[in-house]
């Protein structure tokens, strides 16, 4: 029997936006909670009451400007929990840099081959996992600085991925707004949420 492939969102306007591009009969969807802590939880109870054969998460981002336009498609090289770490008197500094783990969770390497592969309008880069997305021109230059490789933000890339821990892992997401000013009428939402659900429809092509 083959194993479906596991398709976590944050919300059900994400999932619905999945499941209208991705093929039912091996593509399960479920939405799991806002932020790292839900998402990770949410896809640990998944992941014990089901067999999969791969994890997702999946969904709208904040692209960074220059490198992800509104409307496109990003596929996560590495999932990185950008704000977990400690501020200092001369800056954040990482969990890495604390010597406490590490903030960076790198994508399965074939999954995200052949994801790339099945989108190739799709940006390929690394997602930036916040639970306080940005919302001033000072936040967005600070992270593009620190991550450059960086093509987008959410809030559940990172704790999905340690969830998914030992099954192969990326994260696919559209942009439906620029990473800066939160200013609600630049959000893109239809446009991005029908850019989701025509990236879905190459998933089970990608991962089966």
């Amino acid at each position: 029997m083959t194993l479906p492939l596991l398709v976590v969102t944050a919300v059900a306007a994400e999932a619905e936006a999945v499941r209208a591009g991705a093929d039912p009969d091996h593509v399960v969807v479920e939405p799991v909670g806002v932020g790292p802590a839900a998402a990770a939880a949410g896809t640990t109870r998944l992941l014990a009451t089901g067999h999969y054969r791969a994890v997702i998460s999946a969904g709208i981002a904040g692209g960074f400007v220059g490198r992800a336009p509104v409307g496109s498609v990003v596929i996560g090289v590495r999932s990185i929990a950008a704000d977990l770490g400690a501020e200092t008197p001369d800056g954040f500094l990482s969990v890495d840099e604390l010597g406490f783990g590490s903030s960076v969770i790198p994508g399965d390497p074939a999954l995200v081959k052949s994801l790339t592969e099945a989108l190739p309008a799709a940006i390929p880069g690394d997602v930036v996992t916040l639970s306080t997305v940005t919302g001033t021109a000072v936040t967005a230059e600070r992270l593009a600085a620190s991550y450059p490789q960086a093509v987008a933000e959410a809030m559940e890339g990172y704790g999905v991925a340690v969830a998914a821990h030992g099954l192969p892992f990326a994260e696919l997401r559209s942009v439906s707004n620029p990473i800066g000013p939160r200013d609600r009428a630049a959000w893109r939402l239809k446009e991005a949420f029908q850019a989701l659900s025509t990236a879905s429809g190459a998933l089970w092509i990608a991962c089966g």
